[in-house]
Formats: structure tokens, sequence, C-alpha cells
């Protein structure tokens, strides 16, 4: 009954439409909380290295949400590395020129890059291509909407998240937009 309720917990997530914070949010205290916590709990066993773009500029939205992204992705490369030489990468980049259609067929700039690599056996290439639908899986209790969830929360945040695999190997790649402030924004972006 417990699995069943949280389980309605994630799945009411993405019925809920409303506008995501307009706040800046500074990438990398994002991702240290999120690794902080991932190195306290379910990625242990794991050696974490870090590169980081000291100049990256914030981004827009909402911290606990990107916190929540980063940490679903950390918890599958935690489960996915050996316990034994396990690895764990996360990389920050700022990378101009890339771009992505945005509403009524705009071009948005998408040149924030966030990396977490890991040494695990990889995705299997039959569910590759499915990855971030809801329900699809490989672990025996997982309920597959941990991938579902980061790229609506990614998507809701004006982002895009990808994924590469190979047999030893796993990369997702969230692209995020520079934070840009509008009249009457929130500016405080440790936030």
């Amino acid at each position: 009954a417990e699995r069943i309720t949280k389980l309605l917990e994630k799945v009411e997530i993405f019925g809920d439409d409303r506008p995501v914070t307009q706040r800046p949010v500074n990438i990398h205290d994002a991702l240290d909380r999120a690794r902080r916590s991932a190195q306290a709990g379910f990625a242990s066993h794991a050696r974490f290295v870090e590169e980081f773009d000291p100049s990256l500029p914030p981004t827009v939205g909402d911290q606990d949400q990107l916190i929540q992204v980063f940490l679903n992705l950390l918890k599958n490369a935690g489960e996915a590395t050996p316990e034994v030489g396990g690895m764990i990468t996360i990389r920050t980049a700022y990378r101009p020129g890339i771009r992505m259609a945005g509403p009524g067929g705009a071009s948005v700039s998408l040149p924030l890059t966030v990396t977490i690599t890991d040494n695990g056996p990889g995705v299997p290439e039959a569910i590759r291509r499915d990855l971030f639908e809801p329900f699809v899986t490989t672990k025996a209790t997982g309920s597959g909407l941990g991938l579902a969830l980061v790229s609506k929360i990614v998507a809701d945040h004006g982002g895009v998240v990808e994924c590469e695999s190979d047999p030893g190997w796993t990369t997702f790649r969230v692209r995020l937009p520079v934070w840009r402030p509008g009249p009457g924004a929130a500016t405080d972006a440790g936030a």
C-alpha cells in the first residue's frame, strides 16, 4: 500500500502544469547539494569527480526542482556503478551555439550544460529510445518514473535532457538556458 501511495504521488507530478518559479539558480550549488546527498547514501561506494566551469552563469527556475533532477540522475548513476571501482563524473560547461526550437518556432539558446557520467554497464539498446517515458525501467523494483520526472522538470525549465550510452559508460546531459532577468523578476541566485 505504501509503494502504491508513493507511486501515485509521483504520477500526480506529471499533471502539475503550474509555471516554474522564475529565479536565478546557481547550478553548482544545486549539484553540490545533490552530490553530498548521493555520497552520504545511495552512491557512497562511488568515487566522484567534479569538473566545473567556474564562470558558469545562473540558470532560471526552481532550485529544489533542479536538485531533484540531479538527485535522480545521480541515483541512477550510483545504482549503475560497480561496488568496487565505481566512478561518477559531474561536469558543467558553457557551450554557446546550442539552440532548440521554442514556442512559436522561435530558437532558444541552451548554453548551460551539465553532464553526469557513470562507469556502469550502460543502458540496454532496447530501451534507449523510450528511456524518458513513464514506466520504462530495467530495475526489478523500479517504478520507471525517475527519468520521466527528470525530463518533465527539465522541459518545464526550458531545457532538454539527453542520454548517450555504450557498454561501460552512460552520460546524461542536461542543457539549460541562462537566467535573463525581466521586469519584477526575483534576483536571489542562491534561493
